[in-house]
């Protein structure tokens, strides 16, 4: 296998998920109910902030330094982009920063660095994909052009990250790695789209 392999046969295995992740019901969950641009702002603000100290703990913790690298690298973005969301929003410090959610709590538990590429940089790049495609449908349909352009660029850093991630497999993955990988990507996507799922529930 290959990265572009894996992601084929994730993207494959977690369709429903991911479709799921990239629909209307997105809105609604995050909203707790009607879909509402504060709470939407929020969510996305608690989830640049949860891959911000995520990505944080991986970088002091590896031993590689080229790895350390890259993890840093998604440190920056993230807090740039969490930066940038709350500069969006109406009440700054209208964000919860416990929030990490089972995705979180999930990934923060990979100790081995192939899976955390896997989960953080590829499972949890594809959710991020998804989720930011439907923020921007929201905000263009509410003509809040600045909101949706700015998730039209935090959509285009991620599948950068995407792209860093999956080479870095393809660097530093083993025939033994990928079966690993493949699990941790998919169970990162299936985590997301069970929290959902039970947002959903409770809306």
């Amino acid at each position: 296998m290959d990265a572009d392999g894996l992601r084929a046969a994730v993207e494959a295995e977690h369709a429903d998920g991911l479709s799921l992740l990239g629909s209307p019901d997105l809105l609604v969950a995050l909203s707790g109910g009607d879909p509402d641009p504060a709470a939407l702002l929020r969510a996305a603000a608690d989830s640049e902030y949860a891959a911000r100290e995520t990505f944080r703990e991986w970088a002091d913790a590896a031993a590689n330094p080229a790895l350390r690298e890259t993890f840093a690298g998604v440190v920056d973005q993230e807090a740039d982009h969490f930066r940038r969301v709350r500069a969006a929003m109406a009440d700054p410090a209208d964000h919860d920063a416990e929030r990490a959610g089972p995705m979180h709590a999930y990934l923060r538990g990979r100790e081995d660095p192939i899976q955390q590429v896997a989960g953080g940089m590829v499972g949890r790049t594809l959710v991020s994909l998804r989720t930011h495609e439907r923020l921007i449908d929201f905000f263009a349909a509410a003509d809040d052009r600045d909101r949706a352009d700015l998730f039209r660029d935090l959509r285009a850093e991620t599948a950068a990250c995407l792209d860093d991630g999956l080479a870095t497999l393809d660097e530093r993955a083993e025939d033994d790695d990928w079966a690993a990988a493949e699990a941790v990507a998919g169970y990162t996507i299936r985590l997301a789209a069970d929290d959902l799922r039970d947002a959903l529930r409770d809306a």
